[in-house]
């Protein structure tokens, strides 16, 4: 009896060497890099909701900072402007008397000087006010503004810097708190906390 015979059907299967058996009881391998039979494949895990970078629900503690300086900034204009603007009146008599002062002076003159003097008193304690807005709502902005309320910040802070350094070639030494802020408003917000926290994305 030849086993070598392929219509033995005592002989061994097709395609099985000689002298070698099957591994009975253990389960045939998979073939690697395919998936189980009858079982797909798990899709890749995702994190944080498909992907997406966490979305930062935080305030960062230099935008913080900067957004107080804004609020304080823009408290000091609210009592600079009206106080200014309180004031015209008296800053109008002391040009007056200053003027009549002076015999040379006509007394039509001397009331377009006091009208003049108190306009720009007027004038100046609107711009204080202006400039206080514009600080306060740039700040209220800040917890849900996206990169405008950052712009504005640091616009904002620029012009507080440079008048502060005009003031300060004055001789107005309390300019000196105001530039500190103003450079200060203008680094918290343009370093990497504040590019993370106005360009979080929104889902």
């Amino acid at each position: 009896m030849s086993f070598g015979d392929p219509n033995n059907p005592y002989g061994p299967p097709q395609g099985q060497q000689h002298g070698q058996q099957p591994n009975y009881g253990y389960p045939q391998q998979q073939p690697q890099g395919g998936p189980g039979y009858g079982y797909p494949s798990a899709p890749p895990v995702q994190p944080y909701g498909g992907g997406h970078a966490p979305v930062p629900s935080v305030m960062p503690g230099t935008v913080k900072a900067a957004r107080v300086m804004l609020f304080v900034l823009g408290a000091c204009q609210i009592i600079g402007g009206v106080l200014m603007i309180a004031a015209s009146s008296w800053f109008a008599d002391y040009i007056e008397d200053e003027v009549n002062s002076d015999p040379t002076i006509s007394a039509q003159d001397a009331e377009t000087v006091t009208n003049i003097g108190a306009g720009l008193m007027i004038g100046l304690g609107v711009i204080f006010l202006a400039f206080a807005f514009w600080a306060i709502f740039t700040g209220v902005k800040f917890a849900t503004g996206r990169g405008g309320a950052r712009v504005s910040a640091i616009v904002y802070g620029s012009v507080v810097t440079l008048a502060s350094v005009i003031n300060l070639l004055g001789a107005n030494i309390f300019a000196l708190i105001s530039l500190v802020l103003g450079i200060l408003i203008i680094v918290f917000c343009a370093n990497k906390n504040g590019s993370y926290w106005f360009n979080r994305p929104r889902y």
